[in-house]
């Protein structure tokens, strides 16, 4: 029978062993105690089995608060627990509920985190992955053998419908690939969600007509779901090419839903990231995150950036961004998305340890305070990674582009 394996980082005072055996039986067919109707047969066909553990350090206090025992040590561990797929099917919540459940209340644990989960190859007959992906993405906006450039409309929420469709005029003809409404901005007061679509796509037609590109806008349909698909469905009838949707926000199946529709390329946006990944021993490291989007369809996931301004190192973007790129489900990649923080200066360091140009690298205030200007912005990240691929320093880049120059001078403190 197939089965579904999952990793996980565990703390506990008590026997590992044991502790997984919890684990297992919590997540499956058992309780805290024996009940009548759990047979050999019902354990046999539907209890979880714990595959393997790898025991790590010990630590004198726990990582989170219950579960502690006096004058206990706590070890920590890598536990591999595997799941029959008849257990939930093809049922991405329950699947998700199994992987991600009551588990992390129990009391044997006091730190426990989802590394990572394989699921079987019949997955592929039920969950088609991102329908654009990489390929898709940078098709749409004709670009090949660099990132996609892209950036965020700044101020994030104030600007009036008028005001930001002439910021978007002014970034489409500085060379932009990808704009994206902040993920703060939805229908405000003074740019309602629908007169904004209308006259920012009347902008990036008219661009397209003239020059043959059609830039990428990421509108923002985060809401109930019967209002996100009235908002989906007047972007295809404006001729736009993506929706975002904060996908924690709006929950799995939301986004499954929108992203099922299959017309849009669908940017996932993981604000609220944080709380369930930022403590090392609680909540779930991306690389199972991102599988848990590519089967709902998600085509173009945020990773943070190197040297970024929130918490995350360098070593987690890489490890995001190279978790994006790995096959799975044997269909398309889901896009990187590199934000938070970023100029050009970056792309070197970003370039030298993923050795990968299938990104969308985005700047706010990179391109936007650019001080030659939005147009200027977009050329110096344009030749940040010209730079980067051609393996020259920030330093031999800026010699040789003024419009890099002058970012360095601006942003590299």
């Amino acid at each position: 029978m197939e089965r579904v394996f999952a990793e996980y980082l565990i703390e506990t005072p008590y026997e590992v062993e044991q502790a997984a055996a919890v684990l297992a039986g919590e997540q499956s067919s058992g309780t805290f105690v024996s009940v009548p109707g759990e047979t050999e047969e019902l354990k046999k066909r539907f209890a979880a089995r714990v595959e393997d553990i790898q025991l790590l350090d010990l630590a004198d206090e726990p990582s989170i608060p219950g579960g502690s025992i006096p004058g206990k040590k706590y070890q920590k561990a890598r536990v591999k627990v595997s799941w029959s797929v008849e257990n939930f099917g093809y049922n991405l919540p329950v699947l998700i509920s199994t992987l991600q459940g009551n588990l992390y209340e129990i009391t044997q644990f006091t730190g426990l985190k989802l590394m990572d989960f394989e699921v079987s190859d019949s997955f592929q007959n039920h969950f088609k992955g991102p329908k654009f992906g990489i390929k898709g993405s940078k098709l749409s906006c004709g670009v090949t053998d660099r990132p996609m450039i892209g950036t965020i409309i700044k101020p994030s929420i104030g600007m009036s419908v008028e005001e930001t469709a002439t910021l978007v005029k002014s970034l489409i003809d500085a060379g932009i690939d990808f704009i994206k409404d902040d993920e703060l901005m939805g229908s405000a007061a003074n740019s309602f969600f629908d007169d904004r679509v209308k006259a920012i796509m009347k902008v990036i037609r008219d661009n397209e007509q003239k020059t043959g590109k059609k830039v990428m806008y990421a509108f923002n349909i985060s809401d109930e779901i019967d209002e996100m698909q009235r908002k989906y469905d007047l972007i295809v009838k404006e001729e736009g090419s993506c929706a975002m949707i904060s996908i924690n926000s709006v929950g799995l199946s939301g986004t499954k839903k929108i992203c099922d529709q299959g017309e849009l390329v669908i940017h996932g946006h993981r604000n609220g990231w944080g709380m369930l990944n930022r403590h090392p021993l609680l909540g779930i490291e991306f690389p199972a995150y991102q599988k848990i989007q590519r089967l709902a369809g998600v085509d173009q996931l945020h990773v943070n950036g190197i040297q970024n301004k929130f918490w995350e190192s360098d070593d987690s973007v890489v490890t995001s961004i190279k978790s994006c790129l790995k096959p799975f489900l044997g269909g398309n990649e889901i896009l990187p998305v590199v934000s938070s923080g970023q100029w050009g200066g970056q792309a070197v360091e970003t370039y030298r340890r993923t050795q990968t140009t299938d990104l969308l690298y985005m700047a706010g205030g990179g391109i936007l305070a650019h001080p030659m200007g939005p147009k200027a912005g977009v050329n110096a990240l344009q030749q940040a990674w010209t730079g980067a691929v051609d393996g020259l320093s920030v330093e031999e880049t800026a010699l040789k582009y003024p419009e890099f120059a002058a970012s360095v001078k601006k942003f590299s403190k």
